[in-house]
């Protein structure tokens, strides 16, 4: 199979009308061809015009290990061209920034998550590009977590920058579909083309991500397809007191981690009160003592989560009602645990943490009450979903 930019450096009709344009480079150290060739490398060798690049968060080399780390702009010390941060002074590309490029090249490897903030970068550039002229061409890449849908829409008035509109969390789109629902959803008008993927099969070998390519961090805790599977729910620990294991090997792999609650009694809680929602992925009990961010230096408890290999079943996996129940299992068991995360996230200091991820209070008021049960919180996932489900269905390029 191909990927986006596979395809635009092997067809050069693809690539004619490029022809005495500027063109602009979105990218991050996953922007890599099926050579491993670093996009921007490849651009200019095939004889691209790039006079300007532009990096997301955690930096166009990808250095930036944690949120609320910003990168300077600089110029390639190589190429001699600007490369703009959009993680930096800014979030939006200015219109000095716009005026580098005629052609804006997104060629980014996504989660396939809403709070992942490639995504607002993408609904930031068409909007940057809306009305200008300017054009924006997506070089589609694999959804790792494949077509399944899972989660609570984001209710207006809730965007932030992990929250660039009413979608769910797991949304089931690549970018290049993505771009097409942010263009019609907010009414932009921009030159908008997708350089589509050859011979992707998101209910083929890998379910979502291909078997053929090889696993490259997006960002620096985005280490293995197993996370990209689990962060849909899992990205919710970074709105919580525990841990979601930064400053271990294995970040956002985790269900939590705390040196103060019992792993063993929250899984078996877990099972007493949903156990369907414990399908698709094993959990194994782990002990942890993160170098650097919470509880930095302690003996942590907790659940690490295996979808990959014999436990993985793409079809039963939800991520994100396993993370809720693991929230609601340790609020049974330890009801006066200070759960919530109460300092500043993303950049958003009055909202708590949890409800600027989840794009609305739901989830943590039905972890809260304590006449709440599951079937409360599926009720009103679902109906999202299968909204979401209807709302981007013709969008669909695979």
């Amino acid at each position: 199979m191909k990927f986006g930019i596979d395809r635009l450096l092997a067809d050069p009709t693809l690539r004619k009308p490029l022809d005495g344009r500027r063109v602009a480079l979105v990218a991050h150290p996953a922007s890599v061809t099926e050579d491993l060739v670093h996009s921007l490398d490849a651009m200019i060798a095939a004889g691209v015009n790039v006079t300007s690049a532009f990096g997301p968060q955690h930096g166009l080399k990808g250095d930036k290990q944690d949120n609320m780390v910003e990168t300077p702009d600089e110029v390639d010390p190589i190429y001699n061209i600007p490369v703009f941060s959009l993680y930096g002074e800014v979030r939006r590309p200015s219109g000095q920034m716009m005026s580098t490029a005629d052609v804006f090249l997104f060629d980014l490897q996504d989660l396939g998550c809403r709070i992942y903030t490639f995504v607002t970068t993408l609904l930031y550039l068409l909007e940057a590009a809306h009305g200008t002229g300017k054009e924006v061409w997506v070089l589609d890449r694999p959804n790792p977590a494949g077509r399944p849908v899972e989660g609570t829409l984001l209710v207006p008035g809730q965007e932030s920058f992990v929250g660039a509109g009413p979608m769910p969390m797991r949304h089931g789109l690549t970018l290049g579909e993505m771009g097409h629902w942010f263009i019609n959803h907010f009414k932009l008008d921009v030159p908008y083309r997708v350089i589509a993927m050859e011979g992707w099969e998101p209910e083929g070998a890998g379910f979502g991500w291909p078997e053929s390519r090889i696993w490259i961090n997006p960002s620096p805790n985005a280490a293995s397809l197993n996370m990209a599977r689990a962060y849909a729910g899992t990205v919710m620990l970074e709105g919580a007191m525990l841990s979601e294991g930064r400053g271990t090997t294995r970040p956002l792999e985790l269900l939590f981690g705390a040196p103060d609650v019992d792993a063993k009694a929250v899984l078996a809680e877990m099972q007493a009160l949903a156990p369907d929602w414990l399908a698709g992925c094993a959990l194994r009990e782990c002990w942890f003592t993160p170098t650097f961010h919470k509880h930095a230096g302690a003996l942590c408890n907790g659940l690490m989560i295996h979808a990959e290999g014999k436990f993985y079943d793409h079809h039963t996996f939800r991520p994100w009602r396993l993370q809720a129940l693991a929230f609601k299992a340790i609020r049974r068991l330890y009801p006066d645990y200070e759960i919530w995360r109460d300092f500043p996230y993303e950049y958003e200091f009055e909202r708590l943490a949890i409800d600027v991820i989840n794009g609305g209070p739901a989830l943590r008021e039905w972890v809260d009450d304590p006449a709440s049960v599951p079937a409360d919180l599926d009720h009103i996932a679902a109906r999202d979903e299968a909204s979401w489900r209807e709302i981007v269905r013709p969008l669909l390029l695979y």
